[in-house]
């Protein structure tokens, strides 16, 4: 709560805060980044992120779904192959690929930061999906539950805290790695980071890198907070 409080008064008024990083400063520089307003680059970061995790959220999900069904289980290897890829392939390569085909902004960082969250989600929702116990197994089969039915009354609730465990990791990477969106003309944080380094202004860089990394720590417990709640409601063990 205090961090998500810094962050919030740190946004709201920057101007406050002068004293505090004039130190990481030199020859007169500006000690607080007022190019553009810091709560609209870090709202627009944040938007930036949210839609590419729900939609890796969404195709990952789809995609355990499908290779965990019968009809689709021979799909498995090549759903593994895509959804790794999109983690071995670096997302500033995938960057300079989209940039010639959907122009520079917010379309690229978009792809790379989809691409990049695949794997997580993917895995964790294949784990949730297969890992049932023969009991429950007996006991759907025993309620005469049809396999959609079975999927969305037991497969799916007792997957959740996976599935969101497979969203923190995503959310969390996407959040550092939608900074060098900034290197295409996406409004992210990235910006504040990219004109330190530029101006050799620490001060910048300090600002970026330290929203970034404050905003990922409270998602990161926010996400821990719901896996433990969906937990509870599926009976299973809280560690």
């Amino acid at each position: 709560m205090l961090a998500a409080g810094f962050v919030a008064l740190f946004l709201l008024s920057p101007e406050s805060f002068t004293a505090l990083f004039r130190p990481l400063t030199r020859n007169n520089a500006p000690a607080i980044y007022t190019q553009t307003s810091l709560l609209a680059l870090t709202l627009s970061h944040l938007a930036i992120v949210a839609v590419a995790v729900l939609a890796s959220t969404l195709v990952a999900i789809l995609l355990a779904i499908i290779v965990t069904r019968p009809s689709g289980r021979e799909f498995l290897p090549l759903a593994r192959t895509v959804t790794t890829v999109g983690q071995t392939f670096p997302p500033v390569a995938v960057l300079a690929l989209a940039v010639p085909v959907l122009g520079f902004g917010m379309a690229p960082t978009l792809v790379a930061l989809f691409l990049y969250g695949l794997l997580p989600v993917f895995e964790n929702a294949l784990a949730g999906l297969t890992g049932q116990t023969p009991e429950i197994t007996e006991a759907a089969r025993g309620m005469g539950l049809t396999p959609n039915q079975r999927l969305w009354r037991i497969d799916l609730p007792l997957a959740l805290p996976l599935l969101l465990a497979g969203m923190r990791l995503t959310a969390v990477i996407s959040l550092g790695t939608a900074t060098i969106g900034s290197t295409v003309a996406a409004r992210t944080l990235g910006e504040v980071i990219i004109a330190g380094l530029l101006s050799s202004n620490t001060a910048f860089v300090v600002q970026g890198g330290m929203i970034v990394g404050i905003l990922a720590v409270l998602i990161h417990h926010g996400f821990g907070a719901l896996e433990a709640r969906a937990a509870r409601a599926a009976g299973q063990t809280v560690p």
